[in-house]
């Protein structure tokens, strides 16, 4: 049985209630520290058997002392002595369990805040992640909706009822802000200035942005606001607040967003897969594509770094050349070169 580690624990309280981060992301921090530490003491029990099985027969004593020393070992102590080679180890072992780059680059990344985190606190003298390079990712492109297929999402939930009305604002409001759906259910009414057509965001690590949104979306959240109130006004435990609400009149989750939105999509015709975040790639791949600067971009996305946003002008390179072929085919360009 796997201990539990009191400095993990500290590590995530840190996480949370100093650098303010969501308990989804702390949550997923722990998960990847959780799957190392076990990996340490898997190691920690495999060099331990190894010691005793050479006397099992003839020793038994020195077995029983041996696997009392392994018991007595606290994940602790295989924490603090991991060096880079358990570091390599522990990465070559998840390479065997098939997990992508990009997962192991976000393991390998878990770890250096971790061990960051360790020699802030002096639990441990240096940081033994920061030989580590960061596997080479495969360039992937985020995926984007065309303007017709947010068109037909945007059109699919039904406006003349209550939830259906919500579903639209939601959808509405994701595309045009380019906020995510972490952000997008912690709004609350007053967060919405209809007459100054922005909103006010509460991002990551408790960060706050306004951002501009569209006189499409603001008409979409007036009308759900409409039967919202009237909703409210029959039912003393709605909570006034929350802007988006569930049909318990509380606030919804992300994952319910994410049930309307697969909802919509089967409706819509479009393809199943696409999440809530690919909204907000179509949001910033849209207004590349209209001419705004990437600067503006990163901002309206609350992005911390520029080289973030930067992969969507991969993403707008990558269709004007798309564009550019669909008009100017192979042959045609090979025929004209011949004169």
């Amino acid at each position: 049985m796997k201990e539990e580690s009191a400095v993990v624990c500290e590590f995530l309280s840190y996480l949370k209630f100093e650098r303010h981060f969501s308990v989804h992301t702390a949550k997923c921090y722990g998960a990847d520290l959780d799957q190392f530490t076990g990996f340490l003491q898997n190691e920690t029990n495999a060099s331990a058997d190894h010691d005793a099985s050479g006397s099992w027969s003839q020793h038994p004593a020195a077995t029983a002392t041996a696997m009392a020393t392994q018991s007595q070992t606290s994940v602790e102590q295989s924490i603090f002595a991991a060096d880079a080679n358990t570091i390599r180890k522990y990465m070559a072992n998840l390479g065997r369990q098939d997990y992508s780059k990009a997962t192991i680059a976000r393991k390998l990344a878990t770890l250096r805040s971790f061990y960051k985190f360790l020699v802030k606190r002096n639990y441990v003298t240096s940081n033994p992640v920061i030989s580590i390079k960061t596997p080479r990712q495969d360039k992937k492109l985020p995926r984007f909706l065309e303007y017709e297929e947010v068109q037909r999402l945007l059109n699919a939930p039904p406006a003349g009822t209550w939830l259906g009305a919500r579903d639209r604002a939601i959808l509405e409001t994701l595309y045009s802000t380019g906020m995510r759906v972490s952000e997008l259910v912690s709004l609350n009414m007053e967060d919405v200035d209809f007459l100054g057509e922005v909103i006010h965001i509460r991002g990551k690590g408790k960060k706050e942005r306004i951002s501009p949104i569209g006189t499409s979306a603001l008409q979409a959240i007036q009308h759900y606001i409409e039967f919202r109130n009237k909703r409210m006004a029959n039912d003393s435990s709605f909570d006034a607040r929350v802007l988006f609400a569930n049909k318990h009149g509380q606030r919804l989750s992300t994952r319910s967003v994410r049930r309307k939105m697969d909802k919509y999509l089967k409706e819509a015709g479009l393809d199943p897969n696409i999440s809530p975040h690919t909204l907000r790639h179509s949001f910033a791949t849209h207004m590349l594509n209209n001419g705004a600067d990437l600067r503006s971009v990163q901002e309206l996305l609350g992005h911390q770094s520029l080289s973030t946003t930067q992969v969507y002008t991969h993403v707008t390179t990558s269709k004007m050349k798309q564009v550019y072929d669909d008009a100017h085919p192979r042959g045609a360009m090979t025929e004209q070169s011949e004169f």
